[in-house]
């Protein structure tokens, strides 16, 4: 092959390359846009559980309206306290994050907003590489873009995990405490809120001392949190 030959070749290539990229951001563009007056029936992390599990999810979409206002303080507390001030990224809060994770010579910490959790719930998997994470970030960017934060802060505690099969604020408030998202009371919501790094397993294992402290800790700061 000649060297024009060759590099006809990569240049087709990279073409090809740079098309297929633009389709598929197209394609998520499209689906973000469409969340402004419609939701999904199911997001890519339930669609996989479901996938693998023999009984239908219990999941079931409220509007912000029915949500309690203490189960979105305390959200928004324990997972992104800076979420009615940023754009979709907390630079201070990846920057603590990858000090924290630095320092422990592991993951022990993660710097995603509810804006980057969102789009890895809605649309991506949990499969940690760059470029799954490139691409959180280019869906969350379009989320921020053409969706106001209450719409974003709705959608997020509709498809957030919060124990086997359960899936939303609704669902999670009728499985763990037998009331309705909108009656959730302050410690409730702090609980919920507190599970969410690990729902399955506190799922599973129920209390423990961490859970305790974690719930006591989010409940006071709950108060103290803006909300959209």
């Amino acid at each position: 092959m000649t060297l024009k030959r060759a590099l006809r070749s990569l240049r087709l290539a990279l073409l090809c390359l740079f098309l297929a990229v633009v389709a598929v951001q197209g394609w998520y563009l499209f689906q973000v846009w469409q969340l402004r007056a419609s939701q999904p029936q199911h997001s890519a992390f339930m669609a996989r559980a479901a996938a693998q599990r023999e009984q239908p999810l219990r999941h079931h979409y409220v509007p912000y309206s029915r949500i309690s206002v203490h189960a979105k303080r305390a959200v928004i507390g324990a997972e992104d306290s800076k979420f009615v001030e940023h754009h979709g990224f907390d630079v201070e809060g990846l920057k603590h994050a990858w000090e924290k994770n630095r320092d422990a010579g592991t993951a022990v910490a993660g710097g995603s907003t509810i804006t980057q959790q969102l789009a890895k719930n809605l649309f991506l998997s949990g499969k940690r590489s760059y470029v799954r994470k490139l691409q959180e970030a280019m869906i969350a960017l379009y989320l921020e873009t053409l969706l106001d934060k209450r719409r974003i802060l709705e959608l997020y505690l509709n498809y957030a995990e919060w124990g086997n099969g359960v899936y939303g604020i609704e669902a999670a408030a009728r499985h763990h405490f037998g009331v309705s998202a909108a009656q959730l009371d302050a410690w409730q919501s702090a609980r919920l809120a507190a599970m969410l790094p690990k729902p399955r397993f506190y799922d599973r294992h129920g209390s423990t001392d961490w859970l305790q402290q974690k719930t006591a800790i989010v409940q006071r700061r709950a108060s103290q949190v803006a909300i959209p």
